[in-house]
């Protein structure tokens, strides 16, 4: 047997064994007693955009493709959504301190602003996540907007 034969049926087998490895889904409720709408206005127009563009990542529940459920992208996946969850999770903010929500509020309209979310590498499946002008700019409305009046509560 050739040295490229082997190495084939190698990489094949690994390929195949990995398909057994399953992380653990997101696939919990988004809308919890703990979620942002207990600590800010949320206008029912803004939590459409935040379920479109923003939950699959920044939530406890994911809406998952097809492809989620072959290796390695199913671990690419659940690294991804975990890293954004520990960034900002939407379905946790009222677990928040005061402060960290105000930073978080004042994140997501930068992020916004910079095009900086969603990211590029999910629009290129999520279509559907894109944000025209008129959403970025009611995102950031509503974020500043909910910045300042968290802030109120400070003083």
């Amino acid at each position: 047997m050739s040295k490229k034969r082997k190495m084939l049926i190698v990489i094949v087998s690994l390929l195949v064994l990995i398909q057994f490895i399953r992380p653990e889904k997101n696939t919990g409720i988004a809308d919890t007693e703990k979620d942002i709408t207990h600590s800010v206005t949320v206008s029912p127009e803004v939590k459409n955009i935040l379920e479109k563009s923003c939950y699959d990542c920044h939530s406890n529940h994911t809406e998952y493709p097809w492809y989620a459920n072959i290796q390695p992208v199913a671990s690419w996946l659940a690294n991804h959504v975990n890293e954004g969850k520990d960034e900002l999770n939407f379905s946790e903010f009222d677990t928040f301190k005061l402060k960290r929500k105000i930073k978080k509020m004042k994140k997501v309209a930068d992020e916004v602003k910079k095009d900086g979310m969603p990211l590029n590498s999910y629009l290129i499946i999520h279509k559907d996540a894109v944000l025209s002008e008129d959403q970025k700019n009611k995102l950031i409305k509503w974020a500043e907007e909910s910045m300042l009046t968290l802030q109120d509560t400070l003083k």
